[in-house]
């Protein structure tokens, strides 16, 4: 286990891209650092120290299978790897260069959190694997809740929305916010499926006065005071 936050280096040439995951990543806690070519990601990489490395195929100079190659020279750093490439040769090919993992273009938002929060399990350096708010605790590596010593079930969403909550306490989060991190920056549904599990999550923890989970008219939640 590491100490301190978890710092991940984004390896991208599109800024929007970069912008996009540091951003997210940074609003679930998450340290970030970043580079726009595989040669700058080969010199932030030795002066950040990483713990994870989120890396695009397509880099000018250096490609994405080059640096993970010499990545590799570190093998105690997941490195998963990003590319609009979909076949499976070329999975293939990324794989045997050392990727632990691969995620194609385009992505949703909560694929690439579930991806990076299951690497760095397996690596023993997740982030702040038991969370605890009140008499409420959360933890993440057995998907549990429990509520004044006693458990609460909770669907798949429902959790992800308590632990997005209990990762910004005391904090403004807003609708937007929510529907971003946890159904995707292209989601296009009813807004109000924000509001329908923020409602049912409220019914499980015993919250109904919204003592726990306060509603800011018009702006959005705050869990706690």
């Amino acid at each position: 286990m590491i100490n301190g936050p978890t710092r991940i280096l984004v390896v991208d040439d599109e800024e929007s891209i970069v912008d996009f995951v540091t951003m997210a990543l940074e609003h679930e806690g998450y340290v970030t650092c970043s580079a726009a070519s595989g040669t700058r990601a080969l010199e932030v990489f030795q002066q950040e120290k990483p713990q994870l490395v989120v890396l695009d195929w397509m880099l000018p100079d250096l490609d994405g299978l080059e640096v993970c190659q010499r990545l590799r020279q570190n093998p105690q750093v997941p490195i998963l790897m990003l590319t609009p490439r979909g076949e499976w040769e070329d999975r293939v090919k990324g794989l045997d260069a050392g990727a632990d993992d691969y995620l194609p273009k385009p992505f949703k938002y909560q694929e690439l959190l579930a991806r990076i929060r299951a690497l760095l399990r397996r690596s023993g350096q997740a982030l702040g694997n038991v969370l605890t708010f009140g008499d409420v605790v959360l933890n993440c590596s057995n998907h549990s809740v429990l509520r004044a010593q006693q458990p609460v079930e909770l669907t798949l969403r429902e959790f992800e929305l308590l632990e997005y909550l209990m990762r910004h306490p005391h904090q403004l989060v807003t609708k937007e916010q929510l529907l971003t991190r946890l159904w995707g920056w292209d989601y296009e549904g009813n807004a109000n499926v924000v509001e329908v599990h923020l409602s049912s999550l409220r019914a499980k923890l015993g919250d109904p006065e919204r003592k726990l989970i306060r509603t800011v008219r018009g702006m959005g939640y705050i869990l706690g005071g």
